[in-house]
């Protein structure tokens, strides 16, 4: 006698769910991925705070003659989610520098910085940034008496670099040093001041909704899905979950950077630039002209060093390249410019290979450097700066300027 199982098909067929549960199994699979989404959430907006205050209560924004800029003796204090509370002081002339303008003391030998946030020491505070900590090192090295005039802003762009250029020729510099990062080549085309909206989800969801009407006017449901993903990851992007999950991610280096290779950091890292990148070097190749003419003219040494991103030093690191990428790409190019039109490139990247990991020395959301960052790329820095590359501070002018200080 044969016995029917469990697993007859035709007992199989006849166990049909009831209607109901095709509605509130899939409620509740829903409702449990909201349950975890919210806890993550919860648990990151408790870890990475953010203070309510903001830095822009601090800058004049919406002035086109000078660019973005700071108020006057102006104080702001700001956290960022992965780091500490910061206090941004500005000084007279609108700059976070440790000291006002004065004219230059006998012997000294003076440095001004340009450049935008990485520069101006975004996230870390003031006496841990390398515009604090390079001047001390190239003193002790050099025998000299070296001070830096940080002028660098937030999102100043290289128009606003030229723009301020006869601000900077006025502080009577001995050299100009200015810090370049990949974003500054990003908005080299920019001529107005940048300014940096905060994501806000309703007007994610609005604008989605009318892509996706006009994707399915047109017929076209894969428009309408890419659009729909494109705002889940730009939700994402507006939560507390993606520090969560980027810095779960950077703990291996293979894998920070192949999550990276998407993101817009990568486009400089391409082995062959995009024709938009190429027309966005040909942008900065003009202010860049122009800032080493007017140097060169006020008879003032320009010294150009690129400080690379968080993911291009990881790559920097890495003993095997990513087919199709080179993070020694937009090295050679500014190298190119740069010295085409006279000026000096200082270049740290080589020095990024000998440190392990050094994108750990990153906030690994935000991109910029912490305070262990900023002493690596003082270090690499001073380092370059006195193999030869500045006469003033080789091995040869140190007997003269140990004479000169002796008088």
């Amino acid at each position: 006698m044969t016995q029917s199982g469990a697993n007859d098909p035709r007992t199989m067929r006849e166990a049909k769910l009831p209607r109901r549960d095709w509605i509130l199994l899939p409620l509740l699979g829903l409702l449990t991925i909201c349950l975890i989404a919210g806890s993550t959430e919860s648990i990151a907006r408790r870890m990475f705070r953010e203070s309510l205050s903001s830095i822009n209560s601090c800058l004049i924004m919406d002035d086109s003659s000078t660019g973005v800029r700071a108020i006057p003796n102006s104080v702001c204090l700001y956290k960022i989610p992965e780091g500490l509370p910061v206090e941004y002081r500005f000084n007279s002339s609108g700059y976070r520098a440790d000291m006002e303008y004065a004219p230059k003391p006998p012997g000294t030998y003076r440095i001004v910085m340009a450049g935008s946030s990485l520069a101006m020491g975004w996230g870390v505070p003031r006496e841990k940034t390398f515009a604090a900590l390079l001047p001390a090192e190239l003193s002790r090295q050099t025998g000299r008496n070296v001070e830096l005039y940080n002028e660098a802003m937030m999102y100043e762009v290289p128009h606003i670099v030229a723009l301020r250029f006869n601000e900077t020729l006025a502080a009577k510099p001995d050299m100009i040093l200015w810090i370049v990062t990949y974003w500054d080549i990003e908005h080299a085309a920019v001529a107005a001041p940048v300014r940096i909206m905060p994501l806000e989800s309703a007007v994610f969801m609005g604008r989605t909704g009318r892509r996706m009407k006009e994707a399915l006017a047109e017929k076209s449901i894969v428009g309408a899905v890419s659009d729909l993903l494109s705002t889940v990851r730009d939700l994402l992007n507006s939560t507390k979950t993606k520090y969560l999950l980027q810095h779960f991610m950077s703990e291996s280096q293979s894998q920070y950077v192949k999550s990276h290779l998407e993101g817009p950091e990568a486009r400089i890292l391409r082995a062959e630039p995009s024709a938009e990148w190429q027309s966005r070097l040909l942008s900065f190749d003009f202010y860049a002209a122009d800032i080493e003419a007017r140097a060169k003219a006020a008879g003032v040494p320009l010294a150009i060093v690129l400080v690379p991103w968080r993911v291009q030093a990881a790559m920097l690191s890495m003993g095997e390249m990513p087919k199709g990428y080179d993070p020694y790409k937009l090295d050679d190019e500014l190298r190119f410019i740069v010295t085409s039109h006279g000026g000096t490139y200082i270049d740290i990247l080589p020095d990024f290979r000998t440190i392990p990991n050094p994108e750990q020395h990153y906030f690994p959301a935000d991109g910029h450097p912490d305070a262990d960052g900023h002493a690596m790329i003082s270090g690499f820095l001073a380092k370059e700066l006195t193999n030869g590359a500045i006469p003033a501070f080789s091995v040869a002018a140190r007997p003269q300027a140990a004479l000169e200080q002796g008088r």
